[in-house]
């Protein structure tokens, strides 16, 4: 066990902070299993075998990444373009990490960047609420990680088999994975109007780009419109 105190505040690391993390975290991860399922089956239709998807979740673990990706993906491979866009949808976690720099820097590397590796949206919610609560359980966000990456990666799995299984998608009706997927990540990232105006100009620019540039380009151009907006609105 690690312990730190730093301004009165007790730090620890231990396998009960792991196990509250688990425990805590199981409802959310059943909901990202469900993700999981819808890109295990997407793999597939692109073109991947169950254990490249599988290899792919359990390193990347990043769901609207990986959806993405392998929207993107084709032959030939653009490994240009699947590299630039899953960064821009990842540089989130390099704040989100950030806002946990107060407990983790207590902590000894290993077990901060250990933890980071297995940070996702929902754990980091519930370890934000977690350590602000002043609990002090440094391992909250490794516990969660495991229960995330457990039903991320076992989702996949299932997900890739049944899409080997089913074959075309379209054959049974289910080929609006995709866009059900995305509508469902929307609603968890809606955060009010303030949010209605870099979606709209993702929207439009995706739409006008699809008729204009070649290939998949308009997820790209999409994303960095919006992006763009927000930048200009939070320098204002």
């Amino acid at each position: 066990m690690h312990t730190s105190e730093t301004d009165g505040r007790t730090i620890t690391f231990d396998r009960e902070g792991i196990r509250t993390g688990f425990l805590t975290c199981l409802p959310v991860a059943v909901g990202v299993g469900g993700y999981g399922v819808a890109f295990g089956m997407l793999a597939r239709q692109a073109g991947l075998s169950v254990a490249e998807a599988t290899l792919m979740s359990a390193t990347v673990i990043a769901g609207a990444a990986q959806i993405v990706a392998v929207e993107l993906w084709a032959e030939p491979l653009p490994v240009a373009t699947i590299v630039i866009t899953t960064l821009a949808i990842n540089l989130r976690y390099s704040l989100m990490g950030a806002a946990l720099g107060p407990w983790f820097e207590r902590l000894s590397p290993r077990q901060s960047y250990g933890s980071l590796l297995v940070m996702a949206d929902e754990n980091w919610a519930l370890t934000m609420r977690e350590l602000k609560s002043g609990s002090g359980r440094g391992a909250f966000l490794l516990g969660t990680g495991i229960a995330v990456w457990c039903f991320w990666v076992g989702a996949t799995i299932i997900g890739a088999t049944a899409g080997g299984v089913i074959g075309d998608p379209a054959r049974y009706g289910i080929d609006f994975v995709l866009a059900a997927v995305f509508v469902a990540l929307a609603v968890d990232l809606w955060e009010g109007r303030t949010t209605l105006l870099p979606w709209l100009v993702a929207l439009v620019t995706a739409v006008v780009a699809a008729n204009v540039v070649p290939g998949q380009w308009y997820i790209l151009l999409g994303g960095l419109a919006a992006a763009t907006v927000e930048v200009i609105r939070y320098d204002e």
